[in-house]
């Protein structure tokens, strides 16, 4: 029974796993679980139909259907598989490849630079100050940058802090700090509708959990309510986290 199954055939079901994977995680995030659940039942019926019992007019109608279906399914989840593609493109693996051929050299923040940040969360978060930090990484947050006011300023503490404080003008929005510069401030993030966030958790987090799963850059959000911070990255909320421990995170940018 097993003496056409190869490696190709292996290799063919491993990357068959691996995009069903992808696929349900990006679901999940997006509350849609239940939606590609009842696809994959669709489609086993489809093969079972078509394939193994080889049912001619049940599986001529449902080939109809998932012709069809398949770009019902694209219009559908449009957003999903742009997030899917952006996902695969944005591996740092892939950038240090393309950076290799195109002579690019890595821009990454170092340590002097980052204590700023670190200091600046901490000194707003015991005076429950709210805050939203985005630092950008392989994917270019160009468009977001465009949404705020642009600032062009060396990453300062004080700066910082003064761009958050209540009464600033700006400080309900997101700050982005890419090319080791505090780019702009007042910026509008997309907003995640994952089912999974806490209920106790505002738009902030919201905002950062959203960029997070857009793009592969760090969120970093200071409660206005508790002064918890937490830093968002690759669509998960890291909670309640300690001076010590957001520095860890930072000095671990990809």
């Amino acid at each position: 029974m097993l003496l056409g199954f190869g490696i190709k055939d292996l290799i063919d079901i491993l990357l068959v796993a691996l995009m069903l994977f992808y696929f349900y995680k990006l679901m999940k995030e997006s509350g849609s679980l239940n939606l590609f659940i009842g696809i994959l039942i669709i489609l086993v019926i489809w093969v079972l139909v078509s394939q193994i019992f080889q049912m001619r007019l049940l599986g001529s109608i449902l080939d109809t259907l998932t012709s069809v279906g398949a770009l019902a399914l694209i219009i559908l989840f449009q957003d999903e598989i742009r997030r899917f593609l952006r996902e695969v493109g944005s591996r740092q693996r892939v950038h240090r490849f393309v950076d290799f051929f195109t002579g690019k050299k890595e821009n990454k923040i170092d340590h002097t630079e980052l204590m700023p940040i670190v200091m600046a969360c901490m000194n707003m978060s015991k005076r429950k100050e709210g805050a939203l930090i985005v630092i950008e990484q392989g994917d270019k947050l160009g468009e977001i940058i465009k949404t705020g006011e642009t600032v062009d300023a060396n990453i300062n503490q004080l700066l910082i802090e003064n761009i958050f404080f209540k009464n600033s003008p700006l400080h309900d929005g997101a700050m982005i700090i890419c090319q080791k510069r505090i780019a702009a401030a007042g910026c509008l993030l997309p907003v995640s509708h994952s089912m999974d966030i806490p209920k106790s958790l505002g738009l902030r987090h919201r905002a950062a959990l959203g960029i997070s799963q857009e793009t592969d850059a760090f969120a970093i959000v200071v409660s206005e309510e508790t002064g918890a911070i937490t830093v968002a990255h690759r669509g998960t909320l890291h909670r309640w986290l300690t001076a010590e421990q957001l520095e860890k995170l930072l000095f671990e940018l990809e």
